[in-house]
């Protein structure tokens, strides 16, 4: 597998195929024994664990609210932002009017258990990501339980996150990585397809079977 800087790579395939492995590697939350994954030409083996997970923005299914309010949450990766800054990152990912609509705006304490909806919490988690700015994303971008209207705020939300961002998606629903530049298609730990959506459903292959199975309905 070799990614182009700013590329949109997403990963699919059956529950266990090794998706989430993956990423686990890429993060070394467990090193490779064979082989090698570099980063601009350094082996990640070489590089801290600290510096490589910086490199990394990372939105995934279970989101994570802290007891605070919602600027310092938002302010998490990035502690020493503005106001401003705050607004503007919660603006671009259409968070700012939900935010606007709480009883104390940004300052409004929240926590896992103060009623916000899981896809307001995505929300908040995504414009944490994007006021970070990191070069590098993973997104996991299953939207299970949560409403088509916020579904379709979330996924605006990851186009403006990935705009010039080197991207991985774990992808559930094969209809939102249609226009990924690499589509990966893993069954039993390995990468057994490899191309763009067209590429891989004139091959008639297991994506296309998988593609066409989501949509039988």
């Amino acid at each position: 597998l070799d990614v182009r800087p700013g590329e949109r790579v997403a990963i699919v395939g059956p529950t266990g195929c090794g998706k989430s492995t993956i990423i686990n590697l890429l993060l070394r939350f467990y090193d490779i024994t064979n082989g090698r994954i570099e980063i601009s030409g350094k082996n990640i083996l070489d590089i801290t664990r600290d510096s490589l997970r910086s490199s990394f923005g990372m939105v995934l299914q279970e989101t994570w609210v802290f007891t605070g309010t919602v600027a310092e949450n938002i302010a998490y990766g990035a502690p020493d932002s503005t106001r401003e800054q705050i607004i503007e990152a919660a603006k671009s990912v259409y968070a700012h009017s939900f935010i606007k609509r709480l009883p104390d705006g940004y300052d409004t304490v929240i926590s896992e258990s103060s009623g916000l909806s899981q896809g307001q919490k995505q929300l908040i988690c995504i414009a944490r990501i994007m006021l970070m700015n990191p070069p590098m994303l993973i997104l996991d971008e299953a939207t299970s339980s949560i409403d088509l209207r916020t579904e379709q705020r979330i996924q605006k939300a990851f186009t403006k996150l990935m705009e010039g961002r080197t991207s991985f998606i774990i992808a559930h629903r094969l209809s939102t990585i249609k226009n990924s530049d690499t589509i990966l298609v893993m069954k039993q730990g390995k990468i057994i397809e490899q191309g763009n959506h067209s590429q891989l459903m004139s091959n008639g292959g297991f994506y296309s079977e998988l593609y066409n199975s989501q949509f039988a309905s």
